[in-house]
């Protein structure tokens, strides 16, 4: 038997009700707070944990105080058992939201802040978050006294079938998974695959990888496919590279002073170019008599892939502007077709026939 509501009664469940909206506005405004002050620090871990108890923790204070109204109620047996329920469901449901955005805020932050880690792929946190959830929730369900045995030898047995039908899906899931322990292929990396597809590597997630091209246009292509192609990562084993630019004088040309000028512009190049870099030695190599020119190679090094357009730009500028300068030629291309008088044969042409 249950007693009578009473106006006591009323008021004690309006303080606990009132007093769960006040933890909530006050946690909210502390939290706002803190997120304010945290973005002025340089570890980012302060962020990730006050992004991720702002967003639930009021939300706790609110269920946590009308869990503690219901329980002065007089209410029935039943009623108070599914209030507890109902709060520990919610507490449990908290808890386990928070602990993923921490875990998985941690996660990002770590591998964004170092070198050679995948900093932006998302596969092994969105992995993480959803094995936290899944946790969160077989025990929701513990608690709640349903049995989840039986869930699990349900799961297990469908595991077969459902791996059957998405093939391609765990397929894509792994081969994202091994492309990113391999460390062969990581976000912001510069490759090009065999097909012809180039650019920059935004993000590896669960299904595909994302590349943004040169042209500034997403290309996206499924992770199994990419563990399968011949690829070159412009940069591993470093960033740094080194180019080539062919060039050509005229066969008067004294190759010395060539050498001299040439070196000199390279000189100016790396230090005044931005993505240049200077401390790589660079080197002019003669390799070719040609047809109407001696050919040779400059090797310039460039900070990573892109750059390489901005110094072959300045540097063949510089170098036509200073070769015109010294009077050294660069020959164009040409052919000089000689025909002695009398030698050429011209056909006659065939009568029409009748």
């Amino acid at each position: 038997m249950t007693r009578e509501l009473t106006v006591h009664d009323a008021v004690l469940a309006g303080i606990a009700v009132g007093s769960g909206l006040l933890v909530a506005f006050v946690s909210r405004s502390l939290l706002l707070w803190l997120g304010k002050h945290a973005k002025r620090t340089k570890w980012g871990g302060d962020d990730v944990m006050v992004a991720a108890l702002r967003g639930v923790l009021p939300w706790a204070a609110v269920a946590g105080g009308i869990a503690s109204g219901a329980a002065v109620l007089p209410l029935a047996k039943v009623w108070h058992r599914t209030a507890n329920q109902a709060f520990t469901v919610v507490l449990i449901f908290v808890v386990t939201v928070s602990v993923a955005r921490v875990v998985a805020g941690f996660m990002q932050t770590i591998t964004q802040s170092r070198p050679g880690v995948a900093g932006s792929a998302t596969i092994f946190v969105n992995i993480t978050r959803v094995l936290i959830l899944a946790i969160g929730f077989l025990v929701m369900l513990q608690s709640l006294g349903i049995s989840i045995a039986p869930m699990l030898t349900a799961l297990g047995v469908g595991g077969l079938a459902v791996a059957l039908a998405l093939q391609d899906t765990l397929a894509n899931l792994f081969a994202g998974i091994h492309i990113l322990a391999s460390k062969t292929v990581q976000p912001g990396d510069y490759i090009k695959l065999s097909s012809g597809e180039e650019g920059y590597v935004e993000d590896i997630n669960w299904r595909q990888t994302t590349v943004r091209a040169l042209s500034n246009n997403l290309i996206v292509i499924p992770n199994g496919q990419l563990a399968k192609a011949n690829m070159t990562n412009f940069m591993r084993p470093e960033q740094q590279l080194t180019i080539l630019v062919q060039v050509g004088v005229a066969y008067d040309s004294d190759l010395d002073q060539v050498e001299k000028v040439t070196m000199d512009v390279i000189a100016e190049v790396m230090t005044e170019t931005a993505g240049a870099v200077p401390d790589h030695e660079p080197a002019v190599r003669f390799h070719t008599f040609g047809d109407n020119r001696i050919g040779f190679t400059v090797i310039l090094g460039v900070g990573e892939f892109s750059d390489q357009y901005r110094i072959k730009h300045e540097f063949i500028k510089r170098l036509h502007k200073r070769y015109r300068a010294e009077g050294i030629r660069i020959p164009a291309p040409a052919r000089n077709v000689s025909l002695q008088q009398g030698s050429l044969v011209i056909p006659q042409q065939r009568e029409a026939a009748s």
